[in-house]
Parts: structure tokens; C-alpha cells; sequence
């Protein structure tokens, strides 16, 4: 039986490839165990400069497992603590993005629907091939995507975004980009290598810096502006400190390249 997560490292850079293609990637309990566990692993491991998520066949991801979901309906209290549960997994998995060192770059294609939509908004960045629709389209099967709003209403302008989640339509990768849920949309062809290409952009940066500036990135958002201020401040100031970036620095004022271990 084929591993339903496959992470291929190249470069300083990890790629975690979603492998459920008959399923269209929806993220089953074991699906969303094993990308956990990755990303857990990630964190950890200093090699890794960046990461890329994408899905293997014809989609990126399509959401929440319906089927095992349905199932659940057979224990006895009609699937009320399985639903908590697998919800609590969920969204544990899709705050450990934004909190991984590392910036997660999305690489989708075909559909990103529900959960799957949620995955693109919750990573730090996302690249799309032109022809790929995103949707938080609960709403047709009588269940409104409570969970994906979260991610979606923090990445695009909330009138936009209710109407997404009332009405189940879609959004093209061009509109995707407009409204800010992905950085571009590229052609088809050009999708693996422009997300690696950012990648290797990012991987090539002072990996102390980029730790240091993407926790502060998320935290100094959920803050006042005067206590925004006075958190980077300090974030700055011991990012100053390191001295990769005593080396970076001085580099710079020499007009060479630094010398960094990192």
C-alpha cells in the first residue's frame, strides 16, 4: 500500500506531496496524522529552509473526507465526539503552518475545496496553476465551512469571503490571486518549477532571519499597532544580534557576499 504523505528533501528544501489521487487528496484522519507528524519533524530539523506542499493526480485537495466523516454516523452518539475530535485534529494541523520555522509554500492544482481551500490559506504562501478553483462550498451539501473561514477571512476581504462561503462558488485562480489567497497563478506547465524557484528564493535567505521574521509576521497581526511596534522592535533588535546577521551586515557595508554556515 502506497504511503499516503511522501516528503522528498532536495536542496534544503522539503517537499510533502498529499497522496491520496483516487480520494482527490481529501484529508482523512490518516492523512492529516501524517502531514502533523511531518510538519512536527520539520520543525525540528534546521536543514529544512523552506517547505512545499502540493497533491499527487488530478486535484490538490478536496476537502475533508466525506466518507469516513458519513461513516461516523454509526457510533452511538450519532458521531457527536468523533466530529469534535477530527475538527480539534484539523485545526491543530492548520495552525501548525503558520507556526512551522519555516515558510510553507502551497503548489496547487486542479481543486482546493473546503478543507482543502483552508490548507492553501493557512500556508504562507501559494502558487497555482491558471486553471486550478478554489471553493469553501459546504454550503451545497448543507454544511457551511465554519472551520475554513478562519483561514479564509484572514487572507481575503471579508465581504468577499461570506459570499464565498454562502453561496459555494468558486474562484478562479486569476480571482484567487486578485483577492490575495495565492501569490500568482502561473500556466500549468510552469507550476512545479516557479514554486520551486520561490523556494529556492527563499532557501538561499538567511534561514535565522526568516525563522525570526515569520514568527513575528503572524504574531505582530493579531496585535494593537503600538504593541505591534514594540514586539518587532525587540525581534528585530535580537535578530541584530546573530551573528549571521553581524556577518550579513558587515558583508554589505564591504560589497561582498557574507560568509554564512547557516
Amino acid at each position: 500500500m502506497a504511503d499516503i504523505l511522501l516528503r522528498e528533501d532536495s536542496g534544503g528544501i522539503a517537499t510533502l506531496t498529499l497522496n491520496r489521487p483516487e480520494a482527490l487528496n481529501a484529508l482523512s484522519e490518516e492523512l492529516m496524522a501524517a502531514l502533523q507528524s511531518a510538519l512536527d519533524a520539520i520543525a525540528a530539523d534546521r536543514r529544512v529552509k523552506a517547505v512545499i506542499l502540493k497533491g499527487a493526480g488530478r486535484a490538490f485537495c478536496a476537502g475533508h473526507d466525506l466518507r469516513q466523516m458519513q461513516a461516523a454516523r454509526q457510533t452511538p452518539d450519532g458521531g457527536g465526539s468523533y466530529y469534535q475530535a477530527l475538527f480539534a485534529q484539523c485545526s491543530r494541523l492548520m495552525t501548525s503552518i503558520p507556526r512551522l520555522p519555516q515558510p510553507v509554500i502551497a503548489q496547487v492544482h486542479g481543486i482546493a475545496t473546503a478543507a482543502g481551500c483552508q490548507l492553501v490559506a493557512s500556508c504562507d504562501l501559494a502558487v497555482a496553476a491558471s486553471d486550478t478553483r478554489f471553493g469553501v462550498n459546504g454550503v451545497n451539501i448543507g454544511l457551511f465551512c465554519s472551520t475554513p473561514m478562519v483561514a479564509l477571512s484572514r487572507n481575503i476581504g471579508r465581504k468577499k469571503a461570506f459570499e464565498l462561503l454562502t453561496t459555494g462558488e468558486f474562484l478562479s485562480a486569476p480571482e484567487a490571486e486578485a483577492h490575495g489567497l495565492i501569490n500568482r497563478a502561473v500556466a500549468p506547465e510552469a507550476l512545479a518549477a516557479e514554486t520551486r524557484q520561490l523556494a529556492e528564493t527563499i532557501a538561499g535567505k538567511l534561514s535565522t532571519a526568516i525563522r525570526h521574521g515569520k514568527r513575528a509576521f503572524y504574531e505582530q497581526a493579531e496585535m494593537p499597532l503600538d504593541q505591534a511596534y514594540a514586539h518587532t522592535a525587540r525581534v528585530i533588535a535580537e535578530n541584530m544580534l546573530e551573528p549571521e546577521t553581524a556577518e550579513g551586515v558587515q558583508a554589505f557595508i564591504e560589497k561582498r557576499s557574507p560568509n554564512w554556515e547557516d
